[in-house]
């Protein structure tokens, strides 16, 4: 038993062999999925044996070319060439690029590598995309960041829930056997699946997310909906909020997001009357220059009807990645140590430290954000080499053709892959590296559960676990190899040690516990042994009682996690997009994700069924639209921005608004969407506005997507 390698949800499968190939089933006890897997998880076997595997290192020659190579050179060429950069340039001259499908254990070494090995401050992930403004918002308002602060299956309960920019039935198809019992109101510039299965849809234009939000809260108070025993037991500040949310009446709101007013007062109605609600943000809310303020003040309209902090209702946010959540908890991150942990925190700092076997004035402060840090790439002061894990950003970054030239500007590129893509074709030295069905590990999903990755394959030809090619270039850069280990169960008792006391304590979570069966949501931390005692046999360090923490499936039921235990209202306000549409550039373009294909497409692409299912790169134009700039069904078409253009086959939808065209973000080369994007940043989770940005749309003659 094991868990589908793609999304958050982290479906439990059961793999198998039959006739000489790898079969997958859902696990049906697993509670998440229930029984069921989308089309991904179906055909996810099939990447394993993808005839471009990487099984063997690549090293480019003088010719310009990759060719093969053993482990031995490939990881003496790395380490000698890190170490004439360090020495010529600082070790800020050297960066770490990381992913939210990395496991817990490889999350977290990546981190201490960074720091450590390498003593680099130039580190952070894809995670950064996904959604990080939804972290930075839920720590500011509960004082503590996960995902989802209740199981999944408390869902299947609700009367009534808010998707703000989710798109769950393409996404995370499993998820909807938990919503179908609930009236759903859907949030989102496109009728999508999710939409159409909704009571209520409400489709304002791309950017103004942050308008409407201020409209319901302003509704559920002047309707007289504010929870106001809640408030004033459990919140501070709502008075603030509640003086920026006045000002939004519903007829300002509908000119600013063309919401009809009507619509608002049934979606606030609709929550406001159920006994159990809850408001659940994806990227569509967060994927802004406002990202944050945004899921503020969704967070902000929960709060004031009560919601979160009781069981049967709350709030939540739907993370993509498959540990998305674990991922951004250990260390990978430009500004965090593992335990989510701050690095500018000086007892923090003292404590990782300590396990690491370091002084803390050793570790270096913060670094550069994702999309910061890629931009600096090759520049004067930015890094001059850049090792990548788990990650696809030729693709997956904004202002793509930006990136490509910044990644081809390095003095030395380093991709760790189990596959060729896109960036690692860029790659000085490409190293082939295991996948989730060939090691061992853990994962963390959306809920905060921790769950165990098994191993049911032997790696093909000479692939590696990264834990394995962390630790060799880690020796060569002169650490003791006992500091690096490349066992996922040894890195994870480290990781135990060093988030204990944090808000992600996994202290009290064990190899032998999750492989007993037991459900271990974060915090779980480590209960003390009383006098005399030495700790339960097998439950891992001493000093843990015969009764350990039963983990944390539901937060805030008591209090919320700042010190007062009160949640902080955020006092926001509206502001339009970075980029608005113009003479030139008279559309709003938005990207997203479709049911066949995952993240960049560098998996999917390769299975055959998903490659059928959504072959190639399409953009969606209202039928009106379409007539107005000269576009047909099927036609080739040039979308552009201020940054680029990308060509795209046209597909006439009749729900989508006339002033906006959707593009997918799983294609690449001329097709990549992320040609178009805008890389302007959320000022407080540095998150890029890849929702909302203006483009033309024209035909093509004779171009093919």
């Amino acid at each position: 038993m094991t868990h589908c390698p793609y999304c958050a949800l982290q479906c439990g499968t059961v793999l198998g062999s039959e006739s000489g190939r790898t079969v997958v089933r859902p696990d049906e006890a697993f509670p998440v999925n229930q029984g069921g897997l989308c089309q991904k998880g179906w055909t996810a076997p099939a990447l394993l044996g993808t005839p471009d595997r990487l099984t063997r290192p690549l090293v480019r020659g003088a010719d310009g070319r990759l060719a093969p190579s053993t482990w031995e050179a490939a990881l003496d060429l790395i380490a000698a060439r890190l170490r004439d950069i360090r020495e010529e340039h600082g070790p800020d001259a050297v960066g770490v690029f990381g992913g939210g499908g990395l496991t817990n254990e490889k999350a977290y070494q990546l981190g201490k590598f960074a720091r450590v090995a390498l003593g680099t401050s130039q580190i952070d992930y894809n995670g950064r995309f996904c959604m990080s403004s939804a972290a930075a918002a839920g720590t500011t308002a509960f004082g503590l960041d996960r995902g989802l602060p209740f199981p999944v299956t408390d869902l299947g309960g609700a009367e009534v829930i808010l998707l703000a920019g989710a798109n769950p039935a393409e996404t995370m198809p499993p998820l909807m056997r938990h919503l179908n019992k609930a009236r759903l109101i859907v949030i989102d510039p496109r009728r999508t699946p999710t939409a159409e299965a909704a009571a209520l849809h409400l489709q304002p234009a791309p950017g103004t997310d942050l308008a409407l939000a201020l409209g319901l809260l302003h509704l559920a108070v002047v309707e007289g909906h504010a929870d106001q025993l809640f408030l004033d037991k459990r919140t501070t500040g709502f008075d603030a909020a509640w003086r920026r949310a006045a000002a939004w009446w519903p007829e300002r709101v509908e000119r600013v997001t063309g919401v009809p007013v009507a619509e608002q007062r049934e979606a606030v109605r609709m929550l406001a009357g159920a006994e159990r609600a809850y408001v659940l943000t994806g990227r569509g809310a967060e994927q802004h220059s406002k990202g944050t303020d945004t899921v503020s003040a969704f967070i902000n309209l929960a709060l004031t009807l009560g919601l979160p902090g009781r069981e049967g209702s709350g709030y939540g946010c739907l993370t993509g990645q498959g540990n998305g959540q674990g991922g951004r908890e250990h260390g990978q991150k430009a500004d965090q140590l593992p335990g989510y942990r701050m690095l500018t925190d000086p007892a923090a700092r003292a404590h990782v430290a300590a396990v690491w076997g370091v002084e803390p004035e050793a570790l270096p402060g913060p670094g550069r954000s994702a999309y910061e840090l890629l931009d600096a790439l090759g520049t004067d002061g930015g890094p001059r080499a850049l090792l990548v894990f788990g990650s696809n950003p030729a693709v997956s970054a904004p202002h793509a053709a930006r990136i490509g030239e910044r990644l081809a500007s390095l003095d030395l590129l380093v991709v760790a892959d189990f596959v060729p893509s896109e960036t690692a074709l860029l790659a000085d030295v490409v190293l082939p590296v295991t996948q989730w069905a060939e090691e061992e590990g853990t994962m963390t999903n959306l809920e905060g559960r921790v769950l165990r990755r098994r191993r049911l394959l032997t790696p093909p030809g000479e692939a590696r676990s990264d834990l394995e090619v962390l630790h060799g270039l880690a020796v060569r850069l002169g650490r003791p190899a006992a500091q690096f280990p490349t066992e996922p169960r040894e890195v994870f008792d480290e990781l135990r040690r060093a988030s204990r006391g944090g808000r992600a304590d996994y202290s009290g979570i064990s190899y032998e516990r999750l492989d007993a069966g037991e459900a271990l949501y974060w915090p779980c931390p480590q209960v003390p042994a009383g006098p005399g005692e030495h700790g339960a046999g097998g439950e891992g360090p001493a000093g843990e009682d015969r009764t350990p923490h039963p983990g944390t499936p539901r937060l805030f039921l008591d209090a919320f996690a700042h010190p007062d235990g009160l949640a902080r209202f955020a006092e926001v306000e509206h502001r339009d997009s970075a980029e608005t549409p113009d003479a030139d550039f008279p559309l709003y373009a938005t990207t997203g994700r479709v049911l066949a294909q995952y993240q960049s497409g560098a998996q999917t692409r390769r299975i055959p069924e998903l490659a059928a299912a959504a072959p190639e790169m399409f953009v969606e134009v209202h039928p009106d639209t379409a007539g107005r700039h000269g576009l047909a069904e099927g036609a080739a078409a040039r979308v552009s921005s201020a940054r680029g253009s990308t060509v795209a086959r046209v597909r006439l939808v009749g729900t989508l608004r006339t002033d906006t065209v959707f593009l997918p973000f799983h294609f690449a080369g001329a097709g990549r969407a992320n040609l178009i994007t805008n890389p302007a940043l959320d000022p407080r989770s540095k998150m890029p506005e890849f929702k909302v940005c203006a483009v033309r749309i024209e035909p093509v003659a004779g171009a093919r997507p």
